[in-house]
C-alpha cells in the first residue's frame, strides 16, 4: 500500500493534549506513519486518535493500535479515541480496547474528559 492512502497528522488541542487525525487506512502498511506521528506527542501526557477520518482498518491494524498503546503506556501517556463508527466501536469493544483505551463520542468530550 502506498503511504499516500493514508495520513495521520498532529495538532495540540490543550496542554499537554495531542490529537492524531486518522485519515484513510490502518493495516500493516501504516505502521511507519502510524510510529511517526505517535513520535511527534512527545510531551503530551494524553493522545486522543480521532478516527473520524478512517476509511478502514484490519487485524493488523488493530495490532498497531495495541503497539501504540503499549508504546504510550511506556511514555506515561493516556490514549483515548473519538469519531470511531458504530462498526469500529464494536470491533474496539470485541477486542476488548475499548478497556484501556477510552472511546468518546466527539473530540471535545475526549479533549475535556
Amino acid at each position: 500500500m502506498d503511504t499516500a492512502t493514508n495520513s495521520f497528522g498532529t495538532r495540540s488541542a490543550a496542554p499537554e493534549v495531542t490529537i492524531i487525525d486518522i485519515v484513510g487506512e490502518i493495516t500493516a502498511a501504516s505502521e511507519a506513519v502510524l510510529k511517526d506521528a505517535h513520535s511527534r506527542t512527545e510531551g503530551s501526557r494524553i493522545v486522543v486518535l480521532n478516527f473520524s477520518g478512517l476509511d478502514y482498518m484490519n487485524s493488523s491494524g488493530i495490532g498497531l493500535l495495541v503497539t501504540m498503546l503499549i508504546r504510550a503506556k511506556r511514555n506515561s501517556q493516556t490514549l483515548r479515541a473519538c469519531g470511531l463508527s458504530d462498526h469500529y466501536r464494536q470491533i474496539l469493544s470485541l477486542t476488548r480496547l475499548d478497556e484501556a483505551i477510552a472511546v468518546f463520542e466527539s473530540e471535545e468530550a475526549a479533549v475535556a474528559a
